[in-house]
């Protein structure tokens, strides 16, 4: 489905950021509150009000404990959350990151942490995280976890998630909103944020100045 709402959080940090959501194609499972659709083109927003990373602390593609804010301190840091048996939206942004990722110089590259957070942790386990993620680039970090946890972490930057259901062909779904947030490495504030709509020259364009902390 692809309704655009505002999440609470959201709200509070930029007026014109707007949350989408990927699944069925039933709407009935859309969140609640609903709202125009942005009119303009522009991919990204810069936020007058950058968010706090999440205090996450979830189980990587190896099985060990990775604290999201300890681990990626000081590091330019991108953050989806999304699911693996996603049939559009999660595999095409994590694909665009990673061919933008590879245009970075080596040691740009190294510096960059590309973080996916399961919203489906009861298919999504470290194993199949890892598989999924190697197919697209090794380096990616993959996380999973209790969902109330990843829920939380999720709105804490204006990102709408739902537990996994069946729609209505009886198919496992996992609404959640589709924006990639983007982490300063000078103090760690989420201050640009991507929504589906960015694309490969987008993220190339622009990650060579994510990577330094300034705005696009």
């Amino acid at each position: 489905m692809r309704k655009k709402t505002f999440a609470a959080a959201a709200l509070l940090a930029a007026a014109t950021m707007t949350l989408s959501a990927c699944g069925s194609g039933d709407d009935s499972a859309a969140p609640a509150t609903v709202v125009a659709e942005e009119t303009s083109k522009k991919p990204s927003t810069v936020l007058d009000q950058p968010f706090d990373k999440p205090d996450l602390v979830l189980t990587d593609t190896h099985g060990k404990k990775y604290d999201l804010r300890k681990e990626t301190a000081g590091r330019p840091t991108l953050l989806y959350f999304g699911y693996t048996h996603c049939p559009d939206v999660c595999p095409l942004t994590m694909n665009n990151l990673a061919v933008a990722k590879k245009a970075l110089p080596k040691a740009e590259q190294d510096k960059l942490r590309v973080v996916f957070v399961t919203t489906d942790p009861g298919r999504d386990t470290p194993a199949e995280l890892g598989k999924w993620l190697n197919g697209i680039d090794p380096q990616f970090i993959g996380l999973t976890g209790d969902f109330a946890t990843i829920q939380a972490g999720a709105r804490s930057v204006g990102i709408t998630i739902e537990p996994t259901r069946k729609d209505k062909n009886g198919k496992l779904v996992s609404v959640h909103g589709t924006q990639v947030v983007a982490f300063s490495p000078k103090n760690d504030s989420g201050y640009v944020v991507y929504d589906e709509d960015a694309g490969v020259a987008d993220y190339t364009k622009d990650l060579p100045k994510l990577v330094e902390g300034q705005n696009p």
